[in-house]
């Protein structure tokens, strides 16, 4: 017997937000994150804003660093 999987808590949107306010578009936040080393398509890191594909951590990293932002901010408004 399959068990479903429930989905988790996403950060997705708060990572959508704060690509926004850096006015940034999607494509540029994966440029600048390929030129880090961080391997990612436009097409998974729409599924991270998404909900739909869990971000690692070296993208964590990468992302706080591009946004300029506390790992807090990722976080803001979550609830369980």
């Amino acid at each position: 017997m399959a068990q479903k999987i429930r989905q988790d808590i996403s950060i997705g949107g708060n990572i959508r937000r704060l690509r926004k306010l850096s006015h940034l578009t999607q494509e540029q936040v994966v440029a600048r994150l390929q030129l880090k080393g961080i391997e990612i398509s436009r097409s998974s890191y729409s599924q991270i804003e998404c909900g739909t594909y869990n971000v690692r951590v070296s993208e964590l990293i990468a992302l706080a660093e591009l946004f300029q932002v506390d790992y807090n901010a990722f976080f803001e408004k979550l609830s369980i």
